[in-house]
């Protein structure tokens, strides 16, 4: 303990120091930023993530991320093998909260591929025995999408979320990109809402052009009502990633490039 306590400082952003024998037993206690803590001599650390990662020849470990069991937070351990002469004594081990990491990388970067995910079992093994019932947005839904190609185009908004079947609408604008707000299907059956939101220019930077948005809403209603059984439940758009999100009765949904999807015919999906 006392070793553990003279050296903690030296390890930038370490949360807990202690060391084990070969077997994962814990031989001394806890170690942080306030000294000792006591009880937790003898903790039986083997079945760990980070005890369960291969060692490197040279001796050292850095373990993949891990929720950690007491606080239940991002962790990650170093461990680091203790030798006498040739023979392994066990490890110290050095554990790390992803909070007080200071960041090395570059924002991870959603890649544009099309990734299709399967939903629910229960609803895919059903889908055969339901077909869609008209919503209220299903009955006014081209000046619904009308409404919402202005918003998206000419009043800021840089992503929806559109829920068919429960007749509403999810946006974000770019001047208040943190909240959200609702439309409901009486708002999406009023152009009136459009004079909510102030006018402002189509950002030049999005990976969808403006005359692209009334084809892909186009496309949505198309695959709204084409069927009755595979019918789009429902879609988002985000005019800066490119990509647009499709979830059918089926549960199944795709995330994909909309210039994908604008290329796929009916066909295709029917």
């Amino acid at each position: 303990d006392g070793v553990l306590t003279e050296n903690f400082s030296s390890i930038p952003h370490c949360s807990t120091l202690y060391c084990v024998d070969i077997n994962g037993r814990q031989i001394c206690n806890n170690v942080g930023p306030s000294g000792v803590i006591p009880d937790h001599f003898g903790n039986d650390r083997s079945q760990r993530p980070y005890m369960q990662e291969a060692v490197p020849i040279w001796g050292f470990l850095l373990s993949d991320a891990y929720i950690g069991q007491n606080g239940h937070r991002p962790s990650l351990t170093a461990l680091q093998v203790v030798y006498r002469d040739t023979q392994t004594m066990g490890y110290l081990g050095a554990a790390f909260d992803l909070r007080d990491l200071p960041v090395t990388s570059e924002l991870y970067e959603e890649p544009g591929d099309w990734r299709q995910v399967k939903g629910d079992p229960a609803i895919r093994r059903t889908v055969f025995q339901q077909s869609r019932v008209e919503s209220p947005l299903d009955g006014n839904l081209e000046k619904g999408l009308s409404i919402l190609e202005e918003l998206l185009t000419e009043r800021g908004v840089f992503q929806c979320q559109i829920h068919f079947s429960s007749s509403l609408a999810t946006i974000w604008t770019l001047d208040d990109p943190l909240r959200y707000r609702i439309l409901d299907h009486e708002t999406l059956s009023d152009p009136d809402i459009c004079l909510i939101y102030p006018s402002h220019p189509y950002p030049p930077d999005a990976a969808i052009a403006p005359g692209e948005i009334s084809r892909i809403l186009n496309t949505l209603q198309i695959l709204r009502l084409t069927d009755p059984t595979i019918y789009l439940r429902m879609a988002s758009i985000n005019i800066f990633n490119g990509m647009v999100s499709l979830t059918f009765s089926c549960d199944g949904s795709h995330y994909m490039p909309h210039d994908e999807l604008l290329a796929k015919d009916t066909s295709f999906w029917f």
